[in-house]
């Protein structure tokens, strides 16, 4: 029987849906709407792709978008000058450095001045650190999105095994974390580990997020396993020119799992989704607010 696909895009757009109604919740209670601030650096054009998306998205959901567009050419200090400027501003209640910054910037320390409270991304040294002690903490967008998924095909996530692979700060290591959390026996693999298969053999979630094209096999699954295949990659297509494959072969996982995600249109559009609800979450936190269950972890 084949695995049934989780539809991100579906689900994505559930999360606008309650943005935009605590939002407007917002607005009517205490006269608040929430901003998100995106920065970018340079004319990458997949990055003015993303940062264009993620200001129409924030638009259509009924909060204020603030986009700052710097040349290539800023310094490391003017850029952490501009992001003092954020952390200071009320009206801005998330802040995202859209990433890769050019040759000469240290992405750490930018991330890492932003405020932990702004850091919508959830990339800052603080919040990694809150969220891997259990404590309240911003979540990296991509992992939350995972979660939410995963919450919604088995409700008690309680004593499942999960193979996450990949150990990225952005994704591995959070969303290792978030599992843990609810209470799964959970495994990092990594370009070291020597019996993937093996494991994977005995996961009932598979977190695919190692950055190499159609390297998960079906055969390698435990029958009726939910995979999320978190990653992204293009390769020549038979027909001639480039298509989008994920970290994991769709068709021969398809045949095996119980469920898996898509590329494109599983894990991506849960993202930005993500992004405009942890913006939410950041502006009920300003103000002192019961923050909206679920939209956070």
């Amino acid at each position: 029987m084949a695995a049934d696909v989780i539809d991100g895009k579906s689900f994505a757009s559930r999360i606008r849906e309650s943005v935009a109604c605590y939002v407007a919740e917002l607005v009517s209670s205490i006269g608040v709407t929430p901003g998100l601030a995106v920065v970018l650096v340079g004319d990458d054009p997949a990055s003015q792709v993303y940062v264009r998306s993620k200001g129409q998205q924030t638009v259509a959901a009924g909060m204020n978008s603030f986009e700052h567009r710097l040349p290539a050419t800023t310094s490391q200090n003017e850029l952490l000058g501009l992001i003092e400027q954020l952390n200071a501003d009320a009206s801005v209640h998330g802040i995202l450095v859209q990433l890769p910054l050019p040759k000469g910037i240290d992405e750490s320390a930018v991330i890492n001045a932003i405020s932990p409270a702004k850091d919508v991304d959830g990339f800052h040294i603080s919040n990694a650190g809150m969220l891997s002690t259990g404590q309240k903490a911003m979540v990296p967008c991509t992992p939350l999105g995972c979660l939410m998924m995963l919450r919604q095909r088995y409700g008690d996530l309680s004593g499942l095994n999960a193979v996450v692979i990949g150990r990225s700060n952005i994704v591995g290591k959070p969303m290792a974390q978030l599992l843990l959390r609810e209470s799964c026996t959970v495994t990092v693999a990594h370009s070291r580990t020597t019996n993937l298969q093996q494991l994977l053999s005995d996961a009932d979630i598979v977190v695919a997020a190692v950055g190499k094209p159609l390297f998960v096999s079906g055969d390698w699954l435990k029958p009726g396993a939910t995979v999320i295949d978190v990653g992204i990659n293009r390769i020549e297509s038979a027909e001639g020119g480039t298509r989008l494959v994920g970290d994991v072969d769709f068709d021969s996982a398809s045949a095996k799992a119980g469920a898996i995600t898509p590329v494109p249109g599983g894990v991506g559009p849960m993202t930005i989704a993500c992004l405009l609800a942890n913006t939410v979450t950041a502006c009920y936190r300003a103000h002192s607010l019961p923050e909206p269950l679920e939209l956070s972890v």
